[in-house]
């Protein structure tokens, strides 16, 4: 990443919050932050609307906990840890790190076997609507959020930005820690919205949400494919640029 945007320094106050909106609501459009729990929303029947805000939360928690570790890790070696990044062996295993993440996306997804149709859907179904043996249903479901949480939060750039901005701010440590809550809030604020309209107007988007369903249920592995090939893209583009490698072709 960019040490000059990292230390861009220093934007303050409004500036600040604004720019950290922008790359929250960026980051609210994810596949972990509002396609999923679109796809959830879309069972038939009676939603158990607690089930939909308990994965938001657990996604927010964890975006928070890493968020909060970056923050440590960054008041104490930012300056190190960015000279690490510049350094030739670092550069290297980054090239071959997003290398690998390139050629193994075309495997990810690739085969896969039928299990036979509505699997995803009956576990769904039982995910965010079934009250009986509730540790059972609630258990998978924040893993799932974990789950997803943990795949993106390597490739989720504006977070990554966003905590740069906090940690060379001006801001003392509980202003940011409150202002990396209110990030982690405005993540999750557009799948609460849509979860308010499924809640009173659940037919007049059913028909909408149900087709954003059917993709995800026939691409959800070709869509991680692209998410891992674009991010061992960067990192090795990245690395091939700081390397110089591209100077020798020109």
């Amino acid at each position: 990443m960019d040490l000059d945007l990292l230390s861009g320094a220093a934007l303050t106050g409004p500036a600040l919050l604004g720019s950290l909106a922008v790359l929250a609501l960026v980051d609210s459009t994810s596949f972990g932050t509002l396609l999923i729990p679109i796809w959830l929303m879309l069972v038939p029947g009676r939603l158990r609307r607690s089930r939909i805000v308990l994965y938001l939360a657990t996604v927010a928690g964890f975006y928070l906990v890493v968020g909060l570790v970056l923050l440590t890790v960054a008041a104490v070696a930012l300056p190190q840890l960015m000279e690490l990044a510049s350094t030739t062996p670092f550069l290297w295993a980054q090239l071959v790190v997003g290398a690998a993440l390139l050629v193994g996306s075309f495997f990810v997804g690739g085969k896969r076997k039928r299990e036979g149709p509505g699997r995803f859907a009956r576990w769904r179904e039982r995910a965010v609507t079934d009250a009986s043996e509730e540790r059972s249903s609630v258990l998978p479901l924040m893993g799932l959020a974990v789950a997803a949480a943990g795949v993106e939060v390597a490739s989720m750039l504006p977070y990554l930005i966003g905590i740069g901005l906090l940690s060379t701010s001006d801001l003392d440590s509980s202003a940011r820690v409150l202002v990396l809550v209110g990030y982690c809030v405005v993540m999750v604020l557009p799948a609460l919205v849509l979860l308010a309209i499924r809640s009173v107007a659940s037919r007049a988007i059913e028909a909408g949400l149900a087709r954003i369903s059917g993709w995800m249920e026939r691409n959800a592995a070709e869509t991680t494919g692209w998410i891992v090939g674009i991010l061992g893209f960067l990192l090795a583009r990245a690395a091939a640029v700081e390397l110089g490698l591209f100077d020798a072709l020109g």
